[in-house]
């Protein structure tokens, strides 16, 4: 029968198929998530989220480069195990096979490059979320001032970088890692505009980074009124670590800084007076709100 000269074929695929299956099986390998011995919820550090993203980058780089291959070359394997089932050759059917896993190839090549790069921007996008993560550190002293900082704040649909509690405002600190640019004389052009609706790079320019960091201001200001029943002074402060900021034509409802002196600028600045009762209650709604996103969260993952 014709038609088992192209299922008999197949067989040669199964120890492949197995192999892959053992690659899908531990695609969850590189998972450097660590969970509280106390409430078994996931620990938040600085760039918990930028963590997790560059974790399933780990995993999707792993698929692409064991599957590749697999993949690749299973039109050629199947070819060969046909040459066993027929008695005569075609050369067209052979030229399928090969232009297949050359596509294939191809295919698999460009999303290794794109693994790549994404990873080499989630790392430097880490590397700035935790230096801005130490600077806000210094804040952090109890016993003579009564500053709180939340790292990786959840909304309703985005996660906000830092907010930091002061008796005199809220801070909302978003950040943002961008390369410098290469200038002709080899030089790095590392100087940015800041403009009403727009951060006016080299080479480029950026509208997202402002929106968003007044997106989580005002979801945060509304947030705090909606639950301490008073309105409460909120500021956005986006930094762009390593940058030389120009903000002469910028807006002032939004503080575009390179980070060097931001635990220094967070203490001078004053938005308004807060009382210590409402202090305190908006640091106890960030912590509550944060620990029922991590529980929400445990709650959704497939149990082991």
């Amino acid at each position: 029968m014709v038609w088992l000269e192209y299922l008999l074929p197949l067989i040669f695929l199964f120890p492949m198929a197995a192999l892959g299956a053992v690659v899908l099986a531990l695609r969850g390998l590189h998972d450097a998530s660590v969970r509280s011995p106390f409430d078994a919820n996931p620990l938040r550090a600085p760039g918990q989220a930028l963590r997790t993203r560059l974790d399933q980058a780990f995993s999707t780089l792993f698929l692409n480069g064991s599957l590749g291959p697999l993949v690749s070359l299973s039109p050629l394997v199947y070819g060969m195990g046909r040459m066993l089932f027929v008695e005569r050759q075609f050369w067209v059917e052979w030229a399928l096979y090969g232009l297949l896993s050359t596509a294939l190839v191809l295919i698999f090549s460009l999303l290794l490059v794109r693994d790549y790069q994404r990873i080499r921007r989630l790392k430097l996008g880490l590397a700035c979320e935790l230096a801005i993560g130490q600077k806000l550190e210094r804040l952090v002293h109890p016993e003579a001032h009564p500053y709180a900082v939340f790292h990786d704040v959840p909304t309703n649909s985005f996660t906000i970088d830092h907010v930091v509690v002061t008796p005199r405002g809220i801070f909302v600190v978003e950040t943002r890692a961008r390369t410098p640019a290469i200038g002709t004389d080899g030089r790095e052009l590392k100087q940015v505009f800041v403009e009403r609706e727009r951060l006016r790079f080299p080479h480029w320019q950026e509208r997202r980074p402002l929106h968003k960091t007044r997106q989580a201001v005002s979801w945060l200001s509304e947030w705090l009124e909606q639950q301490c029943g008073v309105p409460i002074p909120v500021r956005g402060m986006l930094v762009l670590p390593g940058w030389e900021v120009d903000t002469r034509d910028a807006a002032n409802d939004v503080s575009v800084i390179s980070g060097e002196a931001l635990a220094t600028q967070l203490t001078e600045i004053a938005l308004g007076e807060i009382s210590e009762a409402v202090h305190d209650k908006v640091i106890y709604l960030l912590l509550e709100r944060s620990r029922l996103q991590q529980t929400l969260k445990h709650l959704r993952q497939p149990s082991a």
